[in-house]
């Protein structure tokens, strides 16, 4: 399953038309311990790059941007119960929503892991 970055700290799993979305690593480290994140609504149209989501820790509130353009199929239901799920797996069971892909074409602009993990070493 292929794995996209942006430069806003997002990544976006992909597998066939659908995309699992969340913020990386680096993202929660700089936020720090989170304690709300609020997902979008089932049915939402999302265009890349829009405001998707938002995620609140102890030092600031963040929004989370779209990586490609879909509509949304469902927020992770068990960050309403439990959003410290972002502090220890935000690259796995932490993810935001998942959407079906309207224009896969543009998941050529994101970096793959090792374009990513240059980019934050400049950071």
């Amino acid at each position: 399953m292929p794995r996209y970055f942006t430069q806003d700290h997002e990544w976006i799993d992909v597998e066939g038309e659908v995309g699992t979305v969340g913020i990386t690593e680096y993202a929660q480290g700089q936020l720090g311990d989170i304690v709300f994140v609020d997902v979008p609504a089932d049915g939402r149209d999302l265009s890349k790059g829009d405001e998707a989501a938002v995620v609140e820790s102890v030092k600031a509130a963040s929004d989370v941007y779209t990586p490609a353009s879909g509509r949304v199929l469902e927020g992770n239901p068990a960050l309403a119960d439990d959003p410290s799920l972002v502090n220890s797996d935000a690259e796995g069971e932490g993810w935001f929503f998942r959407l079906t892909l309207s224009d896969s074409s543009e998941l050529e602009e994101l970096m793959d892991e090792g374009a990513y993990e240059a980019f934050v070493a400049k950071l």
